[in-house]
């Protein structure tokens, strides 16, 4: 256990030597770089504080929490079971959980949900269930109770929450957008022009205007469909060859001005203003992706080979500015503002954009 203690903290080690190095002591872009804030052991027994700052969810190295903008954890927790977390709730339960008890971030019940018959997702500062067979979701309100429930004639693959819509995709290829009574803003829709036919991704911009959706095997194919009074029309797509038989990582990045989704071989960028698509060749697949400033910065996490990963550093709308390879089995990349997060092993450490 002390060697592989002492692994980890080597491995981190090395990673903050390269990124202070490499990213550091170079512009990404002109006059901007990331200096060092503070490095923090999961596995040390660090107490629980209050921190001002915005807190930040996270999934590592066999744990789950909240860690604040200055290093301290709210919540440092071995993970038991199954975890839904979000910035506002989370919640670990066991499978097929006879009731699940919700908490915030500082560990406090907000309410328990009995007789649950699935597990919770937490989205656009709502809390959702989805039923076992993941045949239908249903709304939580602030007391536990159900408001509404929609049944899918498909197991759902993917689901998102923005703008009091929800967006779900279906095994059955099947796109719906659900408005805050659990309606149907449209009609069930079905990009079909793929050989098998499934929602491996669907995304909804921040003001609901815009839905994201990479659909079907042999072909993959990415669309965006833009709102035009009460409809939403196709206004752009793409076949994308070879594609993936499981979910894909899909985003609207750089405050809704582009979208950028996992393809094989790299990253698609789509700028929505001027129509462009952009692909942009990655080792490895992606492991994660943050986009959320607005700093024309975008941040990805690549895994080459178990325990190969590495950190991409992007200006968009497509040039790699810094690659910094490290080890770990698993990683963790956030943002907040201008302060961003990077785990490896057990181990988190922060860096702040700053202007020189």
């Amino acid at each position: 256990m002390v060697k592989t203690k002492q692994k980890y903290w080597l491995i981190v080690v090395l990673l903050v030597f390269i990124l202070y190095v490499f990213i550091a002591a170079r512009p990404i872009p002109v006059e901007t770089i990331l200096t060092s804030q503070w490095l923090r052991s999961l596995e040390s027994d660090y107490p629980d504080f209050e921190d001002p700052g915005a807190l930040i969810p996270f999934e590592l190295g066999g744990r789950f929490g909240y860690v604040g903008t200055q290093g301290h954890f709210t919540l440092n927790r071995v993970t038991q079971g199954y975890v839904s977390l979000s910035p506002e709730a989370w919640a670990e339960y066991q499978a097929l959980p006879e009731s699940i008890d919700i908490r915030n971030p500082q560990n406090t019940r907000i309410l328990t949900i009995e007789n649950s018959r699935g597990y919770p997702k937490f989205l656009d500062g709502r809390i959702f269930m989805i039923n076992h067979e993941q045949m239908s979701l249903s709304l939580v309100d602030e007391a536990g109770a159900i408001q509404w429930t929609h049944d899918f004639a498909s197991p759902l693959t993917y689901m998102d929450a923005a703008a009091g819509l929800v967006l779900t995709g279906s095994l059955d290829g099947t796109v719906e957008l659900l408005d805050g009574g659990g309606g149907l803003v449209f009609p069930p829709y079905e990009p079909g022009g793929s050989r098998y036919s499934v929602i491996l991704g669907c995304r909804i911009s921040r003001d609901g205007s815009k839905l994201a959706i990479v659909s079907g095997i042999d072909p993959q194919r990415f669309l965006l469909l833009e709102r035009f009074g009460d409809s939403y029309k196709v206004i752009y797509h793409e076949f994308l060859s070879e594609g993936f038989r499981r979910e894909v990582h899909l985003a609207f990045i750089d405050n809704d001005r582009r979208i950028v989704f996992e393809r094989n071989g790299g990253l698609g960028i789509y700028t929505i203003q001027t129509r462009e698509s952009l692909y942009l060749p990655l080792e490895g697949d992606i492991y994660a992706i943050d986009g959320s400033g607005n700093d024309g910065l975008l941040f990805v996490i690549t895994a080459e080979s178990a325990p190969r990963k590495n950190l991409v550093v992007v200006r968009l709308p497509g040039t790699k500015i810094i690659e910094a390879p490290f080890t770990s089995q698993t990683a963790f990349l956030a943002r907040q503002g201008s302060r961003i997060f990077i785990g490896g092993g057990t181990t988190m450490a922060s860096f702040e954009l700053d202007k020189k």
